[in-house]
């Protein structure tokens, strides 16, 4: 069996596809996997923003290596077998037996992007890119007014064209949003104010000269944060660099084996049947695991930096790289002179209000992601969701009225559902077997139809 799928464009005149997965990032990638190595037989399709496939582009800085093993990838944890593995992209480029030779578990980002854009030229034919999802609203197609099938409201990148797609199941999988105060200037963002996501894309055009004395002021204390903190002192030689924190320090991440353990795919049921409040304490309890915190050996690198300009001179105001520790941006004012400034609310209580005087070039926000685009997209089926609120049972579907919504027709969620299914939600360790939970889910039926022919022909 072959996935298939209908003409791209607007389809709300033909038959509704089986399934359209708004987002094509690695959860709906995971997904595309699951459903091609079990032969779904259905017409589907994937819509995604971007124009072509891309993952943390704006964060693939030089010589930059994931933090979790290859063999979190698209399949390995649900399939060793399936050809959408890490191994076998590294045996059909030829570099197998190289990348053993280096003894790690840890790839470049830049090969595990690449990787995941080998996956994903797989579906080509699947994929519309360039298209803005708009809105997934509920479709009633019989006389008690039950939904059947689901509205997908689209818009074109270049275009600026609508179009309409109507599918009996939807998977809302978009990421996250950039997280930066909506009290900030509007109007400087993407001049001189960019979040990390955008860092490596927009860098090159708002500084373009590598040897100017560039003021750079960083926000945040996370990994993304501290590697373009990092970064920015190694593409400018000249540059003066300063990192402020919330927290009085830096602190590492944990990511010793047993505490890893809560990233595993058999974690989620024992986390689920927990009740609402005994989840938050647990979340709460192990953030220091992904939120807010650095690998070791970047904070040591840092701190060595701190330590030699202190050798050559104790008055830490001469230094060229500085971090400002309980410091909380609160604002950014511009300058006459066209540079800016930062508001900041420091000291243990929070309470010293002070401004910052260096004048900054650019300030690069590393704070995080929204995870809550899904509310918006979903706004027409609001009437519809069970208690009021945009909730999933433990499959991932949204809970609607019971009876508002068909059997064989849903809505489902990737990548926003932390409170639920527990921290792995919105990371890659997750990914593959929850892509295969996710199809067995939606196209059960079918699955079961094809296991019962399979036997039958085993025992002929």
């Amino acid at each position: 069996m072959v996935l298939a799928s209908n003409t791209k464009g607007s389809c709300i005149d033909g038959p509704p596809y089986d399934l359209i997965c708004v987002g094509f990032g690695p959860a709906s990638l995971s997904i595309a996997c699951a459903l091609c190595d079990q032969r779904i037989n259905a017409r589907m399709l994937f819509l995604e923003r971007q124009t072509q496939f891309a993952w943390h582009c704006g964060m693939l800085l030089p010589d930059s290596r994931m933090q979790i093993t290859f063999m979190k990838d698209m399949a390995t944890f649900r399939d060793p077998r399936s050809k959408f593995t890490f191994l076998n992209y590294l045996h059909s480029k030829n570099r197998l037996v190289s990348f053993s030779n280096l003894g790690t578990f840890y790839p470049l980002r830049e090969e595990f992007n690449d990787y995941l854009k080998w996956c994903a030229s797989h579906f080509e034919d699947l994929v519309c890119y360039g298209e803005e999802v708009l809105e997934v609203s509920p479709q009633p197609t019989d006389v008690k007014g039950q939904v059947k099938t689901w509205l997908v409201a689209s818009r074109n990148a270049v275009s600026g064209e609508i179009s309409t797609f109507e599918a009996k199941h939807v998977i809302i999988a978009v990421g996250g949003a950039p997280k930066i105060p909506a009290q900030f200037p509007q109007r400087l963002y993407g001049t001189k104010v960019i979040h990390s996501s955008s860092y490596s894309i927009n860098i090159p055009r708002i500084l373009p000269n590598r040897d100017a004395p560039y003021k750079v002021a960083v926000v945040g204390g996370g990994q993304s944060a501290v590697e373009i903190f990092s970064d920015i002192q190694s593409r400018f030689p000249n540059s003066k660099t300063t990192l402020f924190l919330r927290q009085s320090a830096l602190k590492p991440s944990d990511d010793s084996p047993f505490v890893n353990e809560i990233f595993d795919p058999d974690r989620v049921d024992p986390f689920f049947s927990l009740p609402a409040d005994v989840r938050k304490k647990q979340i709460r309890d192990i953030r220091a695991t992904n939120y807010s915190v650095v690998r070791l050996e970047l904070i040591e690198h840092v701190y060595n930096v701190m330590y030699v300009q202190k050798l050559r001179d104790p008055d830490q105001h001469n230094w060229a790289h500085r971090i400002r520790s309980q410091q909380e941006v609160h604002a950014v004012v511009e300058r006459p002179d066209g540079k800016v400034d930062l508001a900041l609310k420091g000291g243990c209580e929070g309470v010293l209000e002070s401004t910052t005087t260096e004048g900054f070039d650019l300030v690069v926000f590393g704070t995080g992601y929204k995870r809550d685009v899904h509310k918006r997209l979903l706004k027409g089926a609001e009437g519809l969701f069970m208690d009021g609120e945009c909730t999933v049972d433990r499959k991932y579907r949204v809970k609607f009225v019971e009876g508002a919504v068909a059997r064989d027709a849903g809505v489902w969620l990737q990548g926003c559902c932390e409170a639920t299914h527990g921290l792995s939600d919105s990371l890659l360790s997750i990914l593959a077997v929850r892509g295969g939970q996710m199809v067995d889910s939606i196209f059960e039926e079918q699955i079961d139809a094809q296991a019962t022919k399979e036997q039958i022909r085993a025992q002929l």
